[in-house]
């Protein structure tokens, strides 16, 4: 039965299945076989992985590229061009160096999962933590139109921006449509409206970090994939994530400078809004809003599979499968996603409120404490650099979500938020 088991496993990896799906398989196995009290071997000689570096690279690429794109211009228009592209490579740097400690930090103790890193650095609490925070944050990629939009769609989605920079002139004079709302009225009496800011700082700039922050989320996706690589090393998966977030960084920094280079002062916080305010039928637009609506509807059960795992390991800790709660999970979180899509008034205050929470946490925060727990002190003392880096690191991440939300919160409670644009 396990030489069949093994065999079937062998066959999603060459076929090259969601790599999501095989390992889902893999960890079933996993536990089948230690229920057998089997003779346990090694990660590594257990699940060689399949998965060639170049499809690595694109399924990390994936799981970075979500939603967040949509809100990068209205990032842009509130910070000016020199201040975003500075905190864009802040936030992508710190992002390939949390992957760094996760990394490290699996190496250590041979473990795959988020969850069960968190379980291993505190106990039952990390494990519920670690749990919590996947939950909330795909539950906020849900509301942003999903985490998973496929890498096909969002190059359409850039080549149509870029070209649409060349197709609307500013400032939009079309008397049909009205951009008052959305634009600073400052700007409009001194005549700067069409001209693009590199520095600039309004309430809205809170929003900026935790914006980019959700954008570049692939935290727990990052240990299935390095199960799923072939020949998998640290430096190997290290080099998949260090392209994946370079190609993700071009990506978001030319659909933002040509987002903001369009509308200027008038981008919204969902950039495809925008569009749709200039000329509501227009072809192009239309099939870009297709091509999300059909990369949405494929990817659900994608994003789905971390939330409804989280919440089983939350509530249903040592319950075997069963199908009745497996559904009962997946319908109650679409309906919950879709009351709160209804009521929240703009994915801005998404992208802010998810971005200055979950992100931190996943990206900051959680790395650098499992690091400094898991890794022994044999290996590295607790007043060791590494360690000193990770802690210093975890608490640079609770600051930002503190400066994050308070600034948020300030900026909900005064009203001074401009209209951000439906979703």
């Amino acid at each position: 039965m396990l030489h069949l088991s093994e065999t079937f496993i062998g066959l999603c990896s060459n076929v090259k299945l969601p790599f999501l799906f095989t390992y889902f398989i893999k960890v079933n196995f996993q536990r089948v076989q230690s229920s057998n009290n089997r003779p346990s071997k090694s990660l590594k000689s257990q699940f060689e992985g399949k998965t060639s570096f170049g499809m690595s690279v694109f399924n990390l690429s994936n799981a970075i590229m979500g939603s967040g794109i949509l809100g990068l211009a209205f990032a842009m228009s509130n910070t000016g061009i020199i201040l975003f592209i500075t905190l864009l490579v802040f936030i992508a740097i710190v992002s390939a160096y949390s992957i760094h400690l996760l990394l490290r930090s699996a190496g250590v103790v041979g473990i795959r999962a988020y969850e069960q890193l968190g379980m291993r650095a505190f106990g039952p609490p990390g494990k519920l933590l670690a749990a919590c925070v996947i939950t909330v944050h795909n539950i906020g990629g849900y509301l942003g139109y999903t985490s998973g939009f496929s890498l096909t769609c969002m190059v359409f989605f850039l080549i149509s921006v870029i070209y649409k920079k060349f197709n609307i002139s500013c400032p939009l004079d079309d008397p049909h449509h009205n951009i008052t709302p959305i634009v600073d009225m400052h700007t409009v009496e001194n005549g700067t409206f069409c001209e693009a800011k590199l520095f600039t700082m309004n309430s809205q700039t809170a929003y900026t970090i935790p914006i980019l922050a959700f954008a570049f989320v692939c935290h727990p996706e990052v240990l299935p994939i390095y199960t799923e690589l072939r020949n998998a090393t640290k430096k190997r998966m290290q080099n998949v994530a260090n392209i994946s977030i370079l190609a993700m960084f071009i990506m978001y920094l030319l659909t933002a400078l040509f987002g903001y280079l369009t509308f200027f002062g008038a981008v919204e916080s969902e950039l495809l809004h925008t569009y749709s305010r200039v000329d509501p039928l227009d072809v192009l637009i239309l099939c870009v809003r297709l091509a999300v609506l059909v990369a949405v509807t494929l990817t659900v059960p994608v994003v789905l599979f971390p939330i409804r795992r989280a919440l089983l390991q939350i509530f249903f800790p040592d319950q075997p499968f069963h199908w009745a709660r497996h559904v009962i999970i997946a319908f109650s979180l679409i309906f919950v996603v879709n009351l709160l899509v209804i009521f929240v008034p703009t994915i801005r205050d998404i992208f802010g409120l998810i971005g200055a929470t979950s992100a931190p946490s996943l990206i900051f925060i959680l790395p650098g404490i499992f690091y400094v727990r898991i890794v022994p002190k044999e290996q590295e003392p607790l007043l060791s650099r590494p360690k000193i880096q990770a802690a210093c690191f975890a608490a640079l991440g609770f600051l930002f979500m503190v400066m994050s939300l308070s600034f948020i919160i300030t900026d909900w409670v005064t009203g001074e938020s401009r209209s951000g644009g439906g979703h």
